[in-house]
């Protein structure tokens, strides 16, 4: 039987270069290989800077973040969180850690983010209804900040706890204001499809300095300041590495550019593609520079002549990784019994999305090959 070729031009892959290979052995050679060290310390500071906030804690994922921004906002077991529906699992898996309850909520009309109108909505029908609306979690997909501002205004509003899912957005402004820089806490990834990556990583910051205090000790196993291993309260291994913390610092110095980069695969895309008829591609609003993590568009297969699988199988044929946009939440088998509010319009987004090879790296050369197959599998 057939099989399709070894995977040669990737979605999104690592972008790294001599300054990542200096400041590992720079770690390395120091000998701060545990979970601590100047570069975690400095990789905090940086990244918190970036987004404009007081304090950062590293961490081994997006998710651990995640995990602990929910707990220390007072997130537990049987609370509910809205949570946009069109995100990838760590969202919803994050909730579920605490034995709290996803409500899945559908994305906006003029963007791809969570609809602030329904989450205003659903806050004010639970007032209302004597429950409890625990938090909301607004996710930046694909590295756009629409709506962010707005969800964050509805629940200051309604002293509801917002944190901003921030994993795909790192580079990306509104308004003047940066990814990261919203809500009470917000979350970064750093694995090793995203824009900038430490292989594996994640950071939570805050304008909270005890609340920074308070992620560092649970992510480092909730030990006490005694000189034996003293505990009373359950924790977690969540902190990151010294030598990874290094490679994220030298990411980070280069996140403007790998940001220009993919801002400029994308108007090529847009240039060689509009014209193409059902090809739509995910919009950008006024005011919004979003770091264009991936390159996504819809295609309609009425007006296209061909769907987006065919278009991804037709690449996945000549080696070239193309994905479908994230699947709902609430389409997932696992997330099946969930509550989910509307999600019509992320299910569409989910059945014409598709994500086009965006990594930093990709050469000019290559995306003309990309773009040429996607323009012969439209044409039939």
């Amino acid at each position: 039987m057939a099989t399709d070729p070894p995977i040669r031009i990737f979605l999104s892959p690592p972008d790294v270069g001599p300054r990542e290979r200096e400041l590992l052995l720079d770690a390395f050679d120091s000998n701060w290989i545990a979970p601590l060290g100047p570069h975690v310390d400095a990789f905090e500071a940086e990244v918190a800077a970036r987004a404009g906030r007081a304090h950062g804690v590293a961490l081994s994922s997006g998710t651990a973040a995640l995990h602990l921004a929910l707990r220390l906002h007072g997130v537990g077991a049987g609370d509910r969180v809205l949570c946009s529906t069109l995100t990838f699992i760590a969202s919803a898996n994050a909730i579920l850690y605490l034995g709290a309850e996803p409500v899945f909520v559908d994305v906006a009309e003029s963007h791809w983010n969570l609809d602030p109108d329904l989450v205003a909505v659903e806050i004010d029908r639970a007032e209302a209804a004597g429950e409890r609306i625990a938090a909301v979690l607004g996710v930046g997909l694909y590295g756009s900040l629409a709506g962010i501002a707005a969800l964050e205004r509805v629940c200051r509003d309604r002293g509801v706890p917002f944190i901003e899912d921030a994993a795909e957005a790192l580079g990306s402004t509104i308004d003047g204001r940066p990814a990261g820089n919203f809500g009470d806490a917000a979350i970064f990834s750093f694995n090793g499809n995203k824009i900038i990556t430490t292989s594996g990583g994640g950071m939570l910051v805050t304008d909270d300095g005890e609340l920074a205090a308070r992620a560092r000790s649970l992510a480092s196993q909730a030990r006490e300041p005694a000189p034996h291993y003293e505990h009373v309260e359950v924790g977690y291994n969540y902190r990151l590495s010294n030598l990874l913390a290094a490679l994220g610092r030298a990411q980070l110095e280069g996140l403007d550019a790998k940001v220009d980069r993919r801002r400029e695969l994308f108007d090529r895309y847009v240039d060689a593609l509009a014209d193409l008829p059902g090809f739509v591609f995910a919009p950008e609003l006024a005011g919004e520079r979003g770091n264009r993590w991936l390159t996504c568009l819809t295609v309609d297969p009425d007006r296209a002549g061909a769907d987006r699988e065919a278009i991804r199988l037709a690449l996945r044929a000549q080696g070239i990784e193309a994905r479908p946009v994230w699947k709902p939440m609430h389409q997932q088998p696992v997330f099946a019994d969930r509550e989910v509010l509307g999600g019509a319009r992320a299910a569409q987004c989910f059945a014409d999305g598709l994500c086009l090879p965006s990594g930093s790296s990709l050469t000019d050369g290559q995306q003309d090959e990309v773009i040429a197959l996607v323009r012969d599998a439209a044409a039939g």
